[in-house]
């Protein structure tokens, strides 16, 4: 029995390193097995936020620690694709580089058949389309990013959708994607409403609050750009970001002492 169970372990094992290698064949129980690895890539990648407002998104991300000698501004995790349309991104920046590039030339060359600019949800369909042609394709592998997607289209309303490796593509009021992803949407879930994101302060703040959930070290971790109806892609000074990030936690201690105080009331009653 005991060498039956060990043949039928060889046999598993054998039998999951042969799907495990081949992007273009299934999984007995339907799994492409790179795909999901490349998802993995995502969620080891720095924590990227996206919350869209009433007239304007925000887009904020976890930067990482950088070398002593390297110039910051080279490590950049939120990039513009058209005057109206940016992204951010979670997962390895050589194939968000690659992606940017595409989407780029893509955009001007809509523009330049169609006489007008491209539609964020165009743009978010041709991406997710070129992922989606990575995960059938014999010699290639997926593209490991996770992409949010921002901008305007015509109206005044803004736009939000991510895309993943597996080549989905949807459309948000908040999301977020990287390793802390799954802590910041139950934050997003709980505290997003029409009221929270009615003006751009507000809509920043609630960026911020979301991002705070996974990075510990304030506003020294933390970028932050906003996307406006006719303005292009503006990253918010490290000093603004500070003052919307000390005024939070002032917001935090004030509402921590004034549970205390009713705490200490409710016992001595």
């Amino acid at each position: 029995l005991v060498l039956v169970k060990a043949h039928l372990l060889r046999c598993c094992v054998g039998m999951s390193s042969r799907y495990d290698s081949a992007l273009t064949v299934f999984s007995p129980d339907g799994h492409l097995f790179q795909v999901e690895y490349a998802q993995e890539a995502v969620k080891k990648g720095s924590t990227a936020v996206a919350v869209r407002g009433e007239s304007s998104v925000v887009l904020a991300i976890e930067k990482r620690a950088v070398a002593k000698l390297q110039d910051d501004r080279t490590v950049r995790k939120i990039c513009s694709l058209d005057d109206h349309i940016c992204m951010a991104f979670a997962g390895l920046t050589a194939d968000a580089r690659v992606l940017v590039n595409m989407a780029r030339v893509e955009c001007q060359s809509y523009r330049l058949t169609v006489e007008d600019p491209v539609t964020v949800e165009y743009i978010a369909k041709y991406i997710a389309t070129i992922c989606q042609r990575y995960t059938q394709s014999a010699g290639a592998r997926p593209f490991g990013i996770s992409a949010l997607i921002v901008g305007f289209d015509g109206g005044t309303k803004p736009r939000l959708y991510q895309t993943e490796p597996a080549g989905t593509y949807h459309e948000w009021k908040a999301n977020a994607t990287g390793r802390g992803a799954k802590t910041v949407k139950e934050y997003l879930e709980k505290n997003y409403s029409a009221e929270a994101v009615k003006t751009t302060d507000d809509t920043i703040k609630l960026a911020i609050k979301a991002l705070l959930e996974v990075v510990q070290s304030g506003n020294k971790n933390i970028e932050l750009a906003i996307i406006e109806k006719g303005k292009p892609l503006k990253f918010l000074d490290p000093d603004k970001i500070a003052e919307f990030v000390d005024s939070i936690e002032t917001a935090k201690e004030e509402e921590a002492e004034k549970k205390r105080q009713k705490k200490s009331s409710t016992v001595a009653i």
